[in-house]
C-alpha cells in the first residue's frame, strides 16, 4: 500500500522544514501555528509525495453562548474524517479528528474545520516547530569538498534563481524554493543552496512590500 510510503515522505519533508509558532494570540499571550502556515508548508510536500487529503464532516454541534458584554457567541464542535489517499495506487488510510471554535458571526464552523485539519496534519506528519538538525543543511557544516561533477551546473543555478525571482505570490515562492533547495541538496551543492535561500528571502521581502 503506497499510502503509508507517501505519509512517510511528507513526514520526512516536514521534519526538514518544520513550522514555527509565528502567530501570536493577543488575548491570552501565546504563540501558535496558524492554518495558513500549515497549508503553505504542506502543499509542495503533499504534491511531491503523491498524497491527497479529503475531509468529511460526520458530526457537527453548535451551541449559542453569551459574551461577557452580552453578545451572542457560537461555539461549534465538528468531528471530521480525513481520507489520506495515494494517487499512485489509490490506497487509503482514514484519520479522525475533532475541531472546536467560537465566533460571534458565521465563521465558527469554518474555524472548527480548520482546527481539525491543522491538528490532523501536525499529529499525522509529526510536524516540529523547528527544523531537524539531522535533516536541515543549515544546522551543520562539513569541510568535505564535493567532487566537481556533484555541483549543480551554473546554467541550472541561473535558471532556478530566475524562477525564484519570477514568482508572483508568497505561496508560489515557498513551493518553488523548496524544490530548488531540494535540487541543491541532491547535488551536495551548499553554495547553490545558500544562493537559493538568499534569493528566496529577497523575493519574499519584495512581495511583502507589494501587499
Amino acid at each position: 500500500m503506497k499510502v503509508y510510503q507517501a505519509i512517510n515522505e511528507v513526514s520526512k519533508a516536514m521534519s526538514a522544514a518544520g513550522i514555527g509558532k509565528d502567530k501570536r494570540n493577543q488575548g491570552q499571550g501565546y504563540n501558535f501555528r496558524g492554518i495558513d502556515d500549515v497549508l503553505n508548508a504542506l502543499c509542495a510536500a503533499l504534491t511531491r509525495a503523491g498524497l491527497v487529503i479529503l475531509p468529511r464532516v460526520t458530526e457537527r454541534e453548535c451551541v449559542e453562548r453569551q459574551t461577557s458584554k452580552g453578545g451572542a457567541l457560537f461555539y461549534v464542535t465538528v468531528r471530521v474524517e480525513f481520507d489520506l489517499v495515494s494517487v499512485e495506487d489509490g490506497s487509503k488510510h482514514t484519520v479522525m479528528t475533532f475541531g472546536e471554535a467560537m465566533d460571534s458571526a458565521d465563521k465558527a464552523t469554518n474555524k472548527a474545520m480548520s482546527a481539525a485539519y491543522k491538528y490532523l496534519a501536525l499529529l499525522t506528519f509529526c510536524i516540529p516547530t523547528e527544523p531537524s538538525p539531522e535533516t536541515d543543511a543549515d544546522y551543520t557544516t562539513h569541510d568535505v569538498a564535493p567532487a566537481a561533477d556533484q555541483r549543480m551546473a551554473p546554467e541550472a543555478i541561473a535558471d532556478w534563481l530566475a524562477y525564484i525571482d519570477g514568482q508572483e505570490t508568497v505561496d508560489e515562492l515557498r513551493s518553488g524554493l523548496v524544490i530548488a533547495c531540494d535540487k541543491a541538496k541532491e547535488h551536495g551543492d551548499k553554495d547553490a543552496y545558500a544562493a537559493f535561500r538568499a534569493a528566496g528571502m529577497k523575493r519574499h521581502k519584495e512581495l511583502e512590500k507589494t501587499k
